[in-house]
């Protein structure tokens, strides 16, 4: 029972490592660069779609209409 415990207490070992080991790589700059263009590029798609949108979803009625409207209100 005694070295059941010695063997559980121990350390697991290490697991190989290089010298490079959790280093970069330019591979790794040139992906956040290229994302970064990306990001770019949509949000100013996004901006030119978004000045697209009408200030209100209501629809404006024409003036022939309006004035249509009008007479029938006072009959």
């Amino acid at each position: 029972m005694n070295h059941l415990i010695v063997w559980l207490a121990q350390d697991p070992p290490a697991p190989p490592q290089g010298p490079e080991f959790g280093g970069s790589s330019p591979v790794g700059l040139v992906v956040i660069l290229a994302l970064a263009v990306a990001l770019v590029f949509l949000i100013r798609s996004m901006n030119k779609h978004l000045r697209k949108i009408p200030a209100s979803f209501d629809e404006q009625p024409s003036e022939s209409t309006r004035s249509g409207e009008a007479k029938d209100q006072k009959d």
